[in-house]
């Protein structure tokens, strides 16, 4: 079919196909819903889902009782669940915090309470010489000991969510960009882009895209523009190890304003990765600058300091979706329903940076209960 343009009714268009659009897509379908998933891109995931460390998060560092804490300790019970039904590759490998001095064992007893109170059962303290047994290499004063935190194949977790969306029905449309929207009595009328041009009229939108949630946000007319937030871009890069570290847990330092600090982690493969660091930058890019490896070097070596010279190369990077700025709070996930903006049948997701990947399957539940009437 070519030359016009293809109109189609639908009850439900979700917008990206990352993890949380195709968690969203697959929470919709199973609700009884008629769904529909569209993608400006060329596959699912190919933005910030397959730009990130692939950890499963305790729900540790998040703020009591926000929806970062509460989705993380619930979306990774969830996901390590998910996994053993669908074959999903994962390890629980178990994550190292590290105190480099004494100076920062307060804020490390701290971030233990927090944990705590999060839901988080299994953190245990420990002193330099329990950490070393688990970790000889380490260089710490002090760590806390998260065994429920693993690592994931977050490829192979998408197609497992891909395939639970197909099969029950549910359409993807990849090359596929929302191009405008327009509320209506009915609910709303879309207009996409790509090779055949379609129009979309439906009576619930989903916003899952990502870095550009708030630009898709901003394309819909009738949304009151005080419900849009400021994009803030937070590009972390990663750099690899050449060769095989000497550690068999995921090891972090303690966490930073804007991230979790130069942490390591391993693939699935045993391989060693660094990063992510904090780059605020205005506009997206995804090289990796070689000259960033001296700070990496200064800071791995503070819980690591036999890192031999000339052992890290340029691996990737990826791009926080922040909705606060270098000098502000870090922000919550914000759900922002018709509870929220007044607008029938709207859900937008803003500032899904990490825990996303963990948060997913808890995420998506959140959304379907927005939709429901009387529900917050």
């Amino acid at each position: 079919m070519s030359g016009g343009q293809v109109s189609v009714d639908i009850e439900c268009v979700v917008v990206g196909a990352g993890v949380v659009g195709l968690a969203v897509t697959r929470a919709l379908a199973r609700s009884g819903r008629e769904v529909i998933l569209i993608e400006a891109g060329e596959g699912i995931g190919v933005g910030i889902s397959s730009r990130n460390s692939e950890v499963i998060h305790a729900g540790i560092y998040y703020p009591s009782g926000s929806l970062k804490a509460q989705l993380c300790v619930e979306g990774k019970h969830r996901l390590y669940a998910f996994c053993d039904e669908r074959g999903v590759d994962y390890q629980r490998l178990g994550k190292l915090i590290v105190a480099t001095d004494d100076s920062q064992c307060a804020a490390l007893q701290r971030l233990l309470e927090q944990g705590r109170r999060n839901g988080v059962d299994d953190l245990q303290w420990l002193d330099a010489g329990q950490a070393r047994s688990l970790e000889p290499a380490l260089s710490c004063v002090a760590a806390l000991w998260s065994p429920s935190t693993g690592i994931v194949d977050s490829h192979a977790l998408m197609l497992a969510l891909q395939a639970d969306v197909e099969a029950s029905g549910t359409s993807i449309a990849l090359h596929t960009p929302l191009v405008s929207a327009r509320c209506t009595e009915q609910g709303f009328e879309l207009h996409m882009g790509g090779a055949q041009p379609m129009t979309l009229t439906c009576r619930e939108l989903i916003n899952c895209a990502g870095l550009s949630a708030p630009e898709v946000a901003s394309r819909i007319e009738g949304l009151p523009t005080q419900y849009v937030p400021e994009a803030r871009l937070c590009k972390g890069s990663y750099f690899s190890f050449s060769g095989r570290a000497p550690f068999r847990h995921l090891v972090y330092p303690a966490p930073e304003s804007a991230g979790l600090g130069v942490h390591m982690t391993l693939d699935l493969g045993g391989q060693a990765r660094f990063g992510p660091d904090v780059e605020w930058v205005d506009h997206v890019d995804y090289r990796v600058d070689p000259r960033r490896v001296d700070g990496f070097y200064q800071a791995i070596r503070r819980y690591w300091p036999t890192l031999a010279d000339n052992s890290l190369q340029p691996a990737y990077s990826g791009i926080r979706p922040k909705i606060s700025g270098p000098t502000e709070p870090a922000a919550d996930f914000l759900i922002s329903g018709p509870v929220e903006h007044g607008v029938p049948g709207l859900v937008n997701l803003f500032g899904i940076e990490s825990p996303g990947l963990t948060s997913c399957l808890a995420l998506a539940d959140r959304v379907v209960q927005r939709l429901t009437p009387h529900s917050l």
